[in-house]
């Protein structure tokens, strides 16, 4: 992002400076991606301000800076990643600042991310624009009020068809007073659908464990926020029509099951025995305990076991889950699963000898897989960078340090335990980390797309040896 320096004028000194501060003062993003830098940035410093009041906390004592930026950056960026217990330290009115910021932090990651993708397919020419719609009864191009209404509508409904669900579970199984049954069951509704993962209990969902009325409606809300609104409105509008799906929401449905399904059977396999985990539970408690856990690296942050206490080859499969995160313009995070199965379907065109990449009869534009590769490439870039600081600031295992780095780059929120053990250097490095994984590869993908440089000339082509 490139901010307009402020330079005195020649020989003026104070007052050259005091002449142009207001330019620097009135400065606006200009490049559609900064609107989301910008939108995340307010959202998390005014969230921050209102945790750090006296109010906000249980003791009455306010919270700390760094309690209260890395909260507020959980929230806003919906990682769900907490250096305090969100039910005990926090009072009521602090709980409702954090309800507010993952619900905010979910319906703007939705609604921007959405219009930045309208933004992008601008740039395509009249033609292809007008086919495509043609073909995929897409959103009209640069129609702000149908995104912001329709994922309004989206999210507030299965939000509150969620609320419904755990709200009378808990009134009917666990006996709990009419006005915390609906406190608990909005909460967990709107924390599940926006994939922030914050929750009222110490101990995550580990009470219900082999509970199908709370645990699958959260994993449901999960799995439907991680989606994305362009494809959550296509199924609402063409659901029973898969041949008119787009190849986005293809893609994303496509890979969605398959993740789910892989990371389901590895982790179940995995922690089948496992004494702290799996283990004591009966066979379909143990199958309900395994789906809820592979669901959740899609960015969910939720548990019903105990993951400090998970095998290192379970660790292994969620560390690569949440990496590939959900799909784009969702409230989930990752590098997106569009992103990944273009890498995939290049690698598979590559072993096959195609000169292009076809995926579900569409032709892959070759600007695509740049894009992928130069999101995916950076994102490790930045897990690994990041490992290696927190290695350093934290001297822990390494398997837990990437574990809880890929966690927070992938907004996710999971972890092993070490969150409230690192020092103040590693929790702020961990908030880079939030931020940067909920805006960069959005912000990346759309900088890269909106930004295009034609030659007039066509240098020689020579082939390096690769491999």
């Amino acid at each position: 992002m490139a901010y307009p320096v402020a330079r005195p004028e020649r020989g003026g000194g104070l007052r050259g400076w005091l002449r142009s501060a207001p330019a620097v003062l009135s400065w606006r993003p200009r490049h559609p991606a900064q609107v989301l830098v910008v939108a995340f940035a307010v959202a998390v410093l005014a969230s921050t301000a209102l945790l750090m009041l006296p109010a906000s906390t249980a003791s009455g004592d306010g919270a700390p800076l760094v309690t209260a930026l890395f909260t507020a950056t959980s929230a806003v960026c919906v990682t769900g990643l907490v250096v305090v217990d969100t039910g005990t330290y926090w009072s009521g009115f602090g709980r409702a600042v954090i309800l507010g910021s993952f619900q905010i932090g979910g319906f703007g990651i939705m609604t921007l991310a959405s219009l930045l993708g309208l933004v992008v397919s601008r740039r395509l020419g009249l033609r292809t624009r007008l086919l495509a719609q043609a073909e995929t009864k897409a959103l009209s191009l640069g129609d702000v009020r149908q995104v912001i209404r329709g994922v309004a509508v989206i999210s507030f409904t299965i939000e509150a068809v969620i609320a419904a669900v755990l709200v009378i579970r808990l009134l009917l199984a666990y006996e709990m007073s009419p006005a915390r049954a609906a406190y608990e069951g909005v909460f967990h509704a709107v924390s599940a659908f926006n994939n922030a993962g914050f929750v009222l209990y110490a101990d995550s969902l580990t009470r219900y464990v082999t509970d199908p009325w709370v645990s699958m409606p959260v994993a449901i809300g999960v799995a439907l926020g991680s989606l994305g609104f362009p494809v959550l409105f296509e199924l609402r509008r063409e659901l029973r029509s898969p041949r008119l799906w787009s190849l986005h929401t293809k893609i994303t449905l496509t890979t969605t099951a398959l993740l789910l399904v892989g990371g389901t059977a590895f982790i179940t396999a995995f922690e089948w025995t496992n004494p702290a985990t799996l283990g004591p539970l009966n066979v379909p408690g143990k199958l309900l305990a395994g789906w809820f856990q592979g669901a959740m690296p899609r960015s969910g942050g939720f548990n019903t076991v105990d993951y400090s206490q998970m095998n290192e080859p379970s660790w292994l499969v969620t560390d690569v889950l949440m990496f590939i995160g959900g799909g784009s313009a969702s409230t989930a995070g990752g590098i997106k699963v569009t992103t990944f199965m273009v890498l995939f379907f290049s690698i598979v065109a590559e072993a096959r000898g195609d000169s292009t990449v076809d995926v579900f009869n569409r032709r892959l534009p070759s600007t695509i897989l740049r894009q992928a590769v130069t999101v995916a490439l950076l994102s490790v870039a930045t897990v690994v960078t990041a490992t290696l600081l927190l290695l350093a600031l934290s001297g822990l295992d390494l398997d837990r340090v990437l574990f809880e780095v890929i966690s927070a780059f992938g907004t996710v929120g999971l972890s092993t335990g070490i969150t409230g053990q690192l020092p103040d250097s590693g929790k702020y490095l961990l908030v880079a980390l939030m931020f940067a994984g909920r805006i960069g590869p959005a912000t990346l993908a759309s900088a890269l797309a909106l930004r295009q440089r034609h030659r007039l000339y066509r240098l020689p082509e020579e082939r390096p040896i690769v491999g």
